[in-house]
């Protein structure tokens, strides 16, 4: 992901903000549960250069999926984005991985990017048809704006999750551009709306963007979208402060919570990975799996 990238990330301030009221409030309104749902999980499957490190050498590209799903529980499914798969490979993808898995697909740029949400039903109606073949599986689905998708829009945004999204599929918005985090009474206004309508919010953790670590929560469920940096020290700092930020959500009462694992290089993303179940694992006492990584020379280097 090369959104959020920048030249020298020892100047940033990785610091979180506050939960905002509304986080609080939602977290107060949940019917609390024993232990949340935890799924961790990257972009994509489809990295050669994954061969010798998550895939067994000579692992061909048409088990790539079968290897992934093996070693992670969820995936973020950004293909669907630029194009609605074929059913014959939801099926594959489907009885290759196990009855827990969830795959969040990406809505796609039709719907987003050419219509801008306008006009759309037909359109939505198609992608609806596309996940349904995922049966239980299907996790999250999110919306990704234009960035240039501002506030002037918010009517076209409000009618979409209000008249089009069909409800009980689970959502989560991701917006990006700037004049939205700019005006609080704006952005309470679109958040509240998410709440009201139990649409979900999508956090993303990137070093050039700060803004977009907003901390809203207008549901039960918590998508994170954490992008870093080469492995650099401070993947591993912003990965600690996750992992309490995260054991305090579950204190509050969270019910699911996706974290996906990005890097401007996503050759790293699998050790990222790593580092974060077992911590999570050990600080909140929870019993993800790990993935199994065949080369870990790299696991915790520091660039």
């Amino acid at each position: 992901m090369e959104f959020g990238r920048i030249k020298n990330v020892d100047e940033v301030d990785f610091s979180f903000p506050a939960d905002p009221p509304i986080t609080t409030q939602v977290l107060s309104e949940l019917k609390k549960s024993k232990k949340p749902t935890v799924y961790v999980g990257c972009a994509k499957w489809g990295r050669k250069d994954w061969i010798g490190k998550v895939y067994p050498k000579g692992t061909k590209e048409k088990e790539f999926f079968k290897k992934y799903a093996e070693n992670f529980d969820c995936v973020e499914l950004n293909s669907i984005f630029y194009n609605l798969p074929k059913d014959e490979w939801i099926a594959r993808w489907v009885g290759d991985s196990s009855d827990n898995f969830k795959f969040c697909p990406k809505v796609n740029s039709t719907i987003t990017h050419r219509l801008w949400l306008r006009n759309a039903e037909d359109w939505t109606h198609r992608y609806i048809n596309c996940i349904d073949q995922f049966g239980n599986k299907r996790g999250t689905a999110f919306l990704q704006v234009h960035d240039n998708f501002n506030p002037t829009r918010f009517e076209d945004l409000r009618n979409y999750v209000e008249n089009v999204w069909p409800k009980g599929y689970e959502l989560a918005l991701e917006v990006r551009n700037t004049q939205w985090f700019e005006d609080t009474m704006v952005a309470n206004e679109m958040f509240e709306m998410l709440r009201e309508n139990s649409i979900g919010t999508v956090i993303t953790d990137t070093a050039g963007r700060r803004d977009v670590l907003h901390m809203k929560l207008t549901n039960g469920t918590a998508f994170i979208r954490y992008v870093g940096n080469s492995l650099h020290l401070s993947d591993y700092k912003r990965i600690d402060d996750w992992v309490h930020k995260m054991g305090e959500w579950i204190k509050q009462g969270i019910h699911t919570i996706y974290f996906f694992m990005h890097q401007h290089e996503e050759f790293y993303s699998p050790e990222l990975c790593y580092y974060l179940i077992e911590k999570m694992n050990k600080d909140l006492n929870l019993e993800l799996k790990l993935p199994t990584l065949l080369s870990e020379a790299d696991l915790f280097s520091t660039k």
